[in-house]
Order: C-alpha cells, then sequence, then structure tokens
C-alpha cells in the first residue's frame, strides 16, 4: 500500500465516526419534526403536569395525588417526607438504562465497557422517581394541561413500565446519586433507539399530547412543549 492510499484510508477511518453521528443528528432532527396526534391542542381545564429537562434527559413531572391517581400508593417514597422536611407535592418520572442510573452519577464516571455493552446490546430499564415540592414553572420545567381520559392514559402508560408486585408487598426502590430522588426497577429494553427521551416522547403521545415520532435528544422532546409565559 502506497503511502497516499494509507494516508486517504486512516483519513476515511478517522471520519466514518463523525459521518455516524451526523447521520444519528440529522435523523434525530427529521424523526422527531414529524408529530403525532398533530390535531392535539392543550385542555383549557383539567390536570396540570410538567415536562421537565436538563438539557440531555427529559422526564414527566405529575402531581402525587389526583381525583386519578394517588402515586404513593405506586410509588412509596411518594409518601415520604424529603430531606428539608416537607411533602411532596410531585413526582418527577424517568426512564433509563440501569447500569448508568445506578452507578454513573457523571459523564466522566462512564465505564468504556458500559458504553459499548449499550451500544451493541443494550441495557435493563429502570425508572427515576424525583420528588418535588411545589416546582414552578420554567424553561425547564414546562407546564400541560391534560384532560383527566387523557391523564388517566398517561398514568396507565407509566405503570405498564413497571414490573407487578405481588398484593400486600411494597414496591422496592434503589439509591440514588441524584438528591432527593430513587430508583425503581422498570421493565422495558433500553437502546440507542429506545433511549430515556424516546420513553417519554412515546408516553406522552400515547397520551394524546401532540409528539414527534422519533425523539431520542431532549430537544427533541422540549421543542413540542410550549416555555411558559412570563407573568
Amino acid at each position: 500500500m502506497t503511502g497516499r492510499r494509507a494516508f486517504k484510508l486512516t483519513a476515511a477511518l478517522l471520519a466514518l465516526p463523525l459521518l455516524v453521528v451526523a447521520l444519528f443528528l440529522a435523523s434525530a432532527w427529521i424523526g422527531s419534526s414529524v408529530p403525532r396526534n398533530s390535531d392535539w391542542a392543550e385542555a383549557d381545564d383539567g390536570i396540570v403536569i410538567m415536562v421537565e429537562t436538563n438539557g440531555i434527559h427529559t422526564g414527566i413531572v405529575m402531581p402525587v395525588v389526583t381525583d386519578v391517581k394517588d402515586w404513593r400508593q405506586t410509588f412509596p417514597s411518594a409518601g415520604m417526607t424529603r430531606s428539608d422536611g416537607r411533602m411532596p407535592t410531585h413526582v418527577a418520572i424517568g426512564w433509563g438504562e440501569k447500569e448508568v442510573f445506578l452507578n454513573t452519577p457523571t459523564w466522566g464516571d462512564l465505564k468504556a465497557s458500559t458504553a459499548l455493552r449499550i451500544v451493541f446490546q443494550g441495557g435493563d430499564g429502570l425508572m427515576r422517581v424525583g420528588h418535588y415540592a411545589w416546582p414552578q414553572p420554567s424553561e425547564y420545567h414546562r407546564p400541560l394541561v391534560l384532560r383527566p381520559e387523557e391523564y388517566r392514559v398517561l398514568v396507565a402508560e407509566v405503570e405498564a413500565a413497571l414490573p407487578h408486585v405481588p398484593r400486600g408487598e411494597e414496591r422496592f426502590s434503589h439509591d440514588s446519586f441524584e438528591h432527593g430522588a430513587r430508583n425503581y426497577d422498570a421493565l422495558g429494553r433500553y437502546t440507542l433507539a429506545n433511549a430515556c427521551n424516546q420513553w417519554v416522547g412515546d408516553t406522552l403521545a400515547k397520551a394524546g399530547v401532540k409528539m414527534g415520532h422519533w425523539t431520542p435528544l431532549a430537544g427533541g422532546v422540549m421543542k413540542w412543549i410550549p416555555s411558559p409565559v412570563p407573568n
């Protein structure tokens, strides 16, 4: 192999990861821009939820108690006093990969072996439950008003992602490196095509909310949730 050919081959190999990333980002943008439930409109009156984001992950924030659902019956931690002495008024639900949620507090803690396993094999699901006291609307916590029947479907979809607990037993939870949160075992297989933000997008869409078809990135979810109007 001549030096010129070796140089071209090396350049092509170095460019391949960049091409893969570019294709992924382009696919994510296109997939998240094609809506499901395109004729849906937010209710004038109903149950207020929030869709939250930290720029990387998204989650669904719901009141602990409504006429439709009491989350204390599903998540024991929702009925426990927070470290600041206040009782939770809302639960924040996120779904993700078990090993990452339990043992990876920062990106710097992500093991190469874990990342490669997720890419090629996927991983078990886990549900993170945060506990908020009167969260306020913001760019990172965007409210949506759902009709009671839509909220019932949303609740059912979240519960469908949890394994059955025998009657009389309490659902087990794992410690979380996120302050005030607990982790609960969940169903589903985490893959690059079915990641945390895709779960949020799918769950909202099944409840009838207007949402993109493929939402692997946080921005693909949040683009469909209007920012709150300042008072």
